[in-house]
């Protein structure tokens, strides 16, 4: 498995991806995403990644600086973080660790940055499948919070804790 910057020609499999039923249930109701703008536009704090294994794409990853981000979606987020978005776009892919793959090789990614401290990520609260997954990779709850209409559980995973558990 690889991640690859996002393209152009990636548009349409990201815009079909978004309408699939589990992504749905796990992005909620406020990531609804352009990604044509998204990848045009192509800011410092942002990184859109796409996972390919043997060729073909599997599904994307965010990695954002939380403190530099323009909607201030993680308002007062301290600096020297890294958040990471993450989904499976195929259904059938769901299951076969992909996931897992995907999220060290965005962690690796991360944690490359000397700077980088932590990494945060914020599943829906009722997403308890997702929080098991972050859970599993060392991630820790801080707590609840609202972002937009979500109920999130934010969770982090600090540099320290990551390199002992790879």
């Amino acid at each position: 498995m690889l991640l690859r910057p996002a393209r152009m020609d990636d548009v349409p499999t990201l815009t079909r991806w978004d309408a699939m039923p589990h992504v749905v249930s796990a992005t909620g109701d406020d990531d609804v995403i352009d990604w044509e703008s998204d990848i045009a536009a192509d800011p410092p704090w942002r990184q859109i990644l796409v996972a390919e294994r043997d060729g073909r794409p599997i599904g994307v990853v965010q990695i954002i600086d939380p403190a530099e981000e323009e909607t201030h979606y993680w308002a007062g987020a301290e600096p020297h973080l890294r958040a990471i978005d993450i989904w499976i776009g195929e259904a059938a892919d769901l299951g076969q660790g992909y996931g897992t793959q995907m999220m060290r090789l965005a962690l690796d990614l991360c944690f490359a940055s000397p700077e980088v401290t932590a990494v945060v990520i914020d599943p829906l609260e009722s997403n308890v499948a997702a929080r098991r997954f972050y859970e599993r990779l060392g991630f820790v709850s801080v707590g609840p919070r609202v972002f937009g209409t979500d109920h999130c559980m934010v969770y982090r995973l600090d540099r320290e804790a990551c390199s002992g558990r790879r």
